[in-house]
């Protein structure tokens, strides 16, 4: 880390300074592009409601971590959210209900279990904080760990990717191609419940959705293969990170919130670029 501390004090920027903003940045620029990266196919699948729902559960994984005695509930909650998250995809393929029924049913159980279960004897309060979340408060170690996890969902994503967009476009021909539709969502879901539930902290249970889905979405409105979908899509992903972190601090404002607000801008100008476009 320190190699990289000395390669961002070359910037002739006031906030890069302080090293709570430098751990940040750096964290922006390994969380934005694994969002953006899944965030792709969520938008594919039409799953925004489905990463929502893992980041509301992240009460549920804290709440299990203080039962069990846990100092650190990152553990729960990433276990909680796999669990989570294969239960929903496992009884959306029973087609018993609409995906959005099932999702929104098993969101809001786990919210309201989780928020029981912290609120007794008034103890909610200690993990509000997750709610809004704070990028300027991760640790080196932290950012490492996401590092380690972005390089594997990355060598995860290149040997799938393939299968899962055919999945995605039409599951019966994937089938009748010997590709084992279960098993390839499935690793999807894995990759996206941990890095939600690491993430979640930083960036807050309220907000975590749109990281997802806003670069993505944009990234859709001007993308016209799927190359540019994906490159547009992490950058959009990254500078709007950047650029929000940056703004949030001369603003002191809420990062995670006022990053959002920079992928919605870009989202709606993108927006108005593809209706141009059409005219």
């Amino acid at each position: 880390m320190e190699f990289i501390y000395n390669i961002l004090n070359m910037l002739p920027f006031e906030f890069i300074k302080y090293d709570f903003m430098k751990n940040a940045l750096i964290a922006v620029i390994v969380i934005t592009p694994l969002f953006a990266m899944l965030g792709t196919m969520a938008v594919n699948n039409k799953m925004a409601f489905f990463s929502d729902a893992l980041g509301h559960s992240a009460f549920t994984g804290i709440a299990i971590g203080i039962l069990l005695g846990l100092e650190n509930p990152v553990l729960s909650m990433v276990a909680f959210g796999i669990l989570l998250g294969l239960v929903i995809s496992r009884v959306k393929s029973y087609r018993t209900a609409s995906a959005d029924t099932i999702i929104s049913v098993f969101s809001s159980v786990s919210v309201a279990l989780g928020i029981v279960i912290l609120s007794k004897n008034g103890g909610f309060s200690k993990y509000s904080s997750y709610l809004i979340g704070d990028i300027l408060i991760v640790t080196p170690g932290e950012t490492a760990v996401m590092l380690a996890v972005l390089a594997v969902c990355y060598a995860v994503w290149f040997k799938i990717y393939n299968r899962l967009l055919l999945i995605s476009i039409n599951q019966s021909l994937a089938s009748s191609r010997g590709i084992t539709c279960a098993v390839i969502e499935n690793i999807f879901v894995v990759m996206l419940s941990v890095s939600v539930m690491l993430s979640v902290k930083w960036i807050g249970i309220l907000t975590i959705n749109s990281f997802l889905i806003l670069p993505p979405a944009a990234a859709r409105n001007i993308a016209v293969n799927s190359r540019q979908y994906h490159f547009y899509s992490l950058a959009v992903g990254m500078l709007c990170g950047i650029a929000g972190l940056i703004i949030s601090f001369y603003a002191d404002t809420s990062a995670g919130a006022t990053m959002v607000l920079v992928s919605a801008a870009v989202y709606f100008v993108t927006l108005v670029f593809k209706k141009g476009v059409r005219k």
